[in-house]
């Protein structure tokens, strides 16, 4: 089952709107994923700094303390924005990879789950509207978002296990479906010294997209090459700091629908998920063809 969510804004009219936008959209997916949800999404990017999000077991995790632990280890100020057992803790750029090897070795009680100059990623088990709440999803505002509500098939029903997956830079990906292959991928990656760290095979799809951007490909020539070395029945809907790409397998036997008008490009796994979107009605709204790269970038 699962479900996907995704919005584009082609401008800044419904920007203000975008997580109230979203958080409705997976609320009415429940039924296909009720046993965890997440989302990512991207705001204005900033100038020189990176946002870092972690995530704790447990709510009342002291975020303070480990950001006044971290900030003494960096050139530079830190910030630090705390929402329920998540934290976005934002660092200059050039010491990104500092700070993210500090936490990894002095803090492992926390998950390092996304980072980026635009990007904000929050999951957790529980039902879709209660996720978007906890974190305050409605009120979050941006460009663009994906999205899911998962039905655990494949492997366990944990936080770790939920989506979206990033594994690079204000990249990350959501996904209905299964792949056949992602053992020999996830072999194949670690010799280009990518760590999956969970046993979800969405994770490997999207370090395999990390990988391909990595050796200079855009997400759209990305996501065509997926289709010659990924193997099973996917759905993908990928985010990155501009761009939001869609990709079906070539049977594409799960359900898929796109609307774009004027003012935004949508995805739902169903209609019903779109149908509350404002302007829906005027809307060019189809099914994407299997093996097509759908791909929108900002300028």
């Amino acid at each position: 089952m699962c479900g996907i969510a995704g919005l584009f804004l082609k401008d800044e009219k419904h920007g203000k709107a975008l997580g109230s936008m979203l958080a409705e959209m997976l609320a009415v997916l429940s039924d296909r994923g009720p046993d965890s949800a997440g989302f990512a999404v991207y705001g204005k990017p900033l100038a020189g700094r990176v946002k870092l999000t972690l995530r704790a077991a447990e709510e009342g995790y002291d975020f303070e303390a480990l950001a006044g632990r971290l900030a003494a280890q960096l050139p530079g100020e830190i910030d630090l924005l705390t929402r329920a057992t998540h934290a976005v803790v934002t660092v200059p750029e050039a010491a990104r990879p500092q700070a993210e090897a500090w936490l990894r070795q002095a803090a492992p009680e926390v998950s390092l789950f996304a980072s980026g100059r635009a990007m904000e990623v929050y999951k957790e088990v529980g039902l879709p509207r209660a996720v978007s709440a906890r974190f305050d999803l409605p009120a979050m505002t941006g460009s663009h978002a994906v999205g899911h509500t998962r039905m655990a098939t494949e492997s366990a029903v944990t936080t770790a296990g939920a989506h979206p997956f990033s594994t690079g830079p204000d990249q990350c990906l959501v996904h209905n479906g299964s792949l056949s292959n992602h053992c020999a991928l996830r072999r194949s990656l670690a010799r280009e010294g990518f760590t999956v760290e969970t046993d979800n095979d969405s994770e490997v799809a999207a370090a395999y997209l990390t990988w391909q951007m990595g050796r200079g490909l855009n997400l759209g020539a990305a996501l065509k090459a997926a289709l010659q070395d990924l193997d099973g029945f996917y759905t993908f809907v990928v985010g990155t700091e501009r761009g939001f790409g869609v990709l079906r397998d070539p049977i594409a036997c799960k359900p898929a629908v796109l609307a774009e008008t004027d003012d935004y490009v949508a995805f739902g796994s169903e209609y019903r998920a779109l149908a509350g979107l404002p302007g829906i009605e005027a809307a060019r709204v189809w099914e994407p063809e299997p093996a097509t790269v759908y791909f929108w970038e900002r300028a």
